[in-house]
């Protein structure tokens, strides 16, 4: 990792100072495929809120000098929406022993030095420190044929796999959000990966 990026947890008065950055990176990033998210600010600050009001969440921000780059967020899965606890419910799943690993968002120019493991690692360190059995997260299925898709697209799954991460069948859910440029808001499907952080873990 370039000795430019300086990888910091954000907490107090340092995560409610940063809120508007975090809110404004968030939905540069993700307005590009494959999320195409239409966001503001005060959707995103009261997101991030959330995250800061859990007493088991992490919320992890990556600084080139004085400008926040990047940034990840964590949290016991119990503390999210039940979109996100439902499907694991259904499939018998104790979401107590689930750390959620919400997003990973990373300006492009800051891509490839190592800031994406900072990420896993500080997050999967903090769900193995509070003795949870499995991480966590989900992305958007969107299809290899549609028109936004960048034709030198690079899909994150061989990353994510090399993390220790797997997608399980079945196990997805919806999300409601705008797209870039788009009227309403649509519906999206997730698919999640998983990870077990202990060899006792396990998925029935």
């Amino acid at each position: 990792m370039p000795d430019a990026i300086r990888i910091e947890d954000l907490t107090g008065a340092a995560l409610v100072a940063a809120l508007d950055a975090l809110a404004d990176l968030r939905i540069a990033v993700f307005r590009a495929f494959p999320y195409l998210y239409e966001g503001t600010r005060a959707y995103e600050r009261d997101y991030l809120t959330a995250y800061a009001d859990s007493p088991g969440a992490l919320i992890v921000g990556a600084f080139a000098g004085d400008q926040l780059v990047g940034a990840a967020t964590a949290a016991p899965m119990a503390d999210h929406a039940a979109e996100f606890a439902a499907p694991f419910e259904a499939r018998g799943i104790d979401i107590g022993r689930v750390y959620y690993f919400g997003e990973s968002v990373l300006l492009p120019e800051w891509r490839g030095h190592g800031v994406g493991h900072a990420f896993f690692d500080r997050r999967e360190a903090k769900a193995r420190e509070h003795g949870f059995a499995m991480a966590s997260f989900c992305a958007v299925i969107r299809p290899a044929d549609h028109p936004a898709r960048p034709t030198d697209y690079s899909p994150l799954d061989p990353f994510w796999r090399k993390r220790g991460f797997a997608p399980v069948d079945g196990l997805t859910t919806r999300f409601v959000w705008r797209d870039v440029g788009a009227a309403q808001d649509s519906d999206h499907d997730m698919q999640f990966w998983i990870k077990p952080l202990a060899l006792a873990s396990s998925l029935n």
